[in-house]
């Protein structure tokens, strides 16, 4: 990675000119949530690889009836990206334009969020996003506990595999389920934090900048601390 562009050339802060978001051609690995298969990825990873490892499991989730959620979305948004990625983002769940798409993040939030990983210097094809759930909760609302309940085992077996350096936990229902529950957003973001083998940094939710364009900053100070602990990783 190069020279880091200035936040303001891609629209992040107000006042900017938004750049038009470039189509992304990245790997898409389609599921519909069942239990995970038992085997312990980290184990197989030698044998199959990460690639062959995703794709069963998203295999596997296309047959998931956990929670009543599957019943009212029309796709399971598995997730997509690089199955190797030192870094992964998650997010809440599926819009509208992700449950139609069966991709996360292509919706409005999803632009945003694409425009901030070009001026960190990231390419969204190799990183992996995925979401606390898999399925769009009706009217996009918050998922209930039960429903974070039942999808965890995919989530939680999804950063096995892939096992990145650095996870982004984009708003507070990420952050309550890989960090702490009921942690506020405001107290956790821009504070790392360490699961098992990740360092895992806390941010708002792009959806969470369109609403309030004051979040900008923060955000962007955020993808910053990524950045600069996503090279040392890379160094060593």
């Amino acid at each position: 990675m190069g020279h880091l562009p200035a936040g303001r050339q891609l629209g992040l802060f107000p006042g900017s000119q938004h750049e038009p978001t470039s189509q992304v051609t990245s790997p898409i690995l389609h599921a519909e949530p069942a239990e995970p298969p038992s085997p312990d990825p980290a184990d197989q990873q030698g044998a199959t690889g990460k690639p062959e490892l995703l794709n069963a499991l998203a295999d596997s989730a296309r047959d998931c009836r956990a929670c009543s959620l599957r019943a009212g979305c029309r796709s399971v948004v598995f997730g997509e990206g690089d199955p190797c990625a030192r870094l992964v983002l998650v997010g809440e769940g599926p819009g509208q334009v992700e449950d139609e798409l069966a991709r996360p993040f292509v919706g409005p939030a999803g632009q945003l969020l694409d425009r901030i990983l070009a001026a960190a210097d990231f390419r969204r094809q190799d990183v992996f996003i995925t979401n606390v759930v898999m399925c769009r909760p009706p009217g996009n609302r918050v998922p209930l506990p039960g429903e974070v309940a039942a999808c965890r085992p995919w989530l939680d077996r999804k950063l096995a595999i892939i096992r990145p350096r650095i996870i982004v936990c984009l708003g507070a229902l990420a952050i309550q389920t890989l960090i702490e529950t009921g942690l506020p957003v405001g107290r956790a973001r821009g504070r790392w934090f360490e699961r098992d083998d990740s360092f895992v940094l806390a941010t708002y939710h792009p959806a969470a900048i369109l609403r309030d364009p004051g979040k900008r900053r923060p955000v962007w100070e955020d993808f910053c601390r990524v950045r600069s602990r996503y090279l040392e990783s890379t160094a060593r």
